[in-house]
């Protein structure tokens, strides 16, 4: 079972935090004028991206054993509870529309469950049965990837997520914003984005929340690079799933290309209104069924593909 810290503990814990740290010198900020406000909130967002930065490498490093898991078929699991939770599913969420990722390859968990998208769910983050839980309902394996996402670095759900993978073979990453963290100590690979405390004391949906969703983005983002989502820094494997996407499509084989209009509608329809494909019938002069084999052959690397048919 779940052990539960007693109050006095708690409080000593939170008390020891970063991230709960409470400033004196903003104890009558609700006296300021708005945009004297306004001013001190986006001077504490522009201290963010510098805390980020100094964690680079670690990012780097979960991001190259992300993709090479993710290159052998392995998925990417984030896991958290409250605002952590809901910022990877968000980012998991954006996957398939952006990358084209398949159903299932990018996944999102907040504890609780999807109620806890909107509302918060009584004692869900307190739980790492719940966690592991979520995690064998995933039926996860040692090709998998978990990252664990918690501001405090103590969240029970996000460490127990991070010990369950762990046990079963799986590659861990403890995303956190508090120095010396249980769940980055739990992970293979940990990442301490010290951002400070916050403006409002404790509310770290505001400076964390913004780390974390930077750091999530790296992870997303160039993985998917390294895995050949892209070509350049255009969205070849985009999904156009609407108009807004297909007319985006278009312009990506446009740039990629530089096509003529007939020419890219004629590329799309042999190819399905694939974008990749489209761009490799355009630029190696092969048709639609060629496109598709030298890209799986390529493992869906679009440069290699278009190496392949040149030589």
């Amino acid at each position: 079972m779940t052990s539960t810290p007693r109050p006095d503990d708690l409080l000593a814990q939170l008390g020891s935090l970063t991230t709960e740290a409470f400033r004196p010198e903003l104890a009558e900020i609700d006296r300021l004028p708005t945009l004297d406000i306004a001013r001190l909130m986006n001077g504490e967002d522009t201290l963010v991206a510098a805390a980020v930065a100094a964690r680079l490498p670690e990012i780097a490093a979960a991001v190259d054993a992300i993709a090479a898991r993710m290159e052998r078929g392995g998925r990417l699991v984030y896991a958290g509870a409250g605002t952590a939770g809901r910022l990877g599913v968000l980012d998991a969420s954006e996957c398939p529309p952006t990358f084209n990722t398949a159903p299932g390859q990018v996944v999102g968990l907040v504890a609780g469950g999807p109620p806890a998208m909107v509302t918060s769910v009584e004692g869900a983050e307190d739980s790492r049965e719940l966690a592991r839980a979520d995690l064998a309902g995933l039926a996860l394996t040692a090709g998998d990837t978990v990252v664990g996402i918690s501001a405090s670095g103590r969240t029970p759900y996000a460490i127990g997520a991070v010990e369950y993978a762990r046990s079963a073979g799986a590659l861990t990453v403890g995303l956190a914003c508090n120095p010396g963290s249980a769940l980055a100590a739990a992970a293979e690979h940990g990442i301490e984005v010290v951002v400070g405390p916050e403006l409002l004391t404790g509310s770290t949906r505001l400076k964390a929340g913004t780390a974390q969703k930077l750091v999530l983005n790296m992870l997303s983002t160039i993985t998917m690079i390294r895995l050949g989502k892209t070509y350049g820094n255009l969205m070849v494997d985009v999904r156009a799933s609407n108009e807004k996407l297909r007319a985006r499509s278009r312009r990506i084989v446009s740039l990629a290309t530089g096509a003529d209009d007939a020419e890219i509608e004629r590329a799309l329809d042999v190819t399905g209104g694939e974008v990749k494909n489209a761009v490799l019938v355009l630029l190696a002069g092969v048709d639609g069924p060629s496109a598709t084999r030298l890209l799986e052959e390529s493992g869906g690397h679009l440069r290699a593909a278009l190496a392949a048919a040149r030589s």
